[in-house]
């Protein structure tokens, strides 16, 4: 399977920017926690190997949730269906802030972001 046929969704929560008023930096600080974590839990699977093989080419989705209470039951729906992700939380606040998958060919997991937006900056 090719990298680009792999995609990985980041989805960081927009109330932290509009409601709490996070900077941008802060904002782009979580998703790369999330996605660095993420890549070091799953780094043994398949799909993280065959997406890392081909840097240049690497898919994300980045998309925007609600607020705390979203992210936290989006982590429990893919909990639930078996979908590999990690819910990052920001220490020591303990805010859950952004929640990334693993890389997976997208027609296996777009169905469960198709109802969120593409993040503005």
């Amino acid at each position: 399977m090719a990298a680009c046929s792999l995609v990985q969704y980041v989805v960081i929560r927009s109330d932290l920017k509009t409601v709490l008023q996070w900077p941008l930096g802060a904002l782009m600080a979580q998703a790369c926690h999330a996605c660095t974590a993420v890549t070091h839990l799953f780094y043994q699977d398949p799909n993280t190997q065959t997406y890392l093989a081909d840097l240049d080419n690497m898919h994300k989705v980045v998309l925007e949730i609600a607020d705390e209470t979203a992210i936290k039951e989006l982590a429990e729906k893919l909990k639930e269906k078996m979908v590999d992700h990690k819910l990052w939380t920001e220490q020591p606040e303990n805010i859950p802030t952004c929640l990334v998958t693993k890389p997976y060919p997208k027609a296996e997991i777009q169905s469960y972001f198709r109802h969120l937006k593409l993040c503005k900056g």
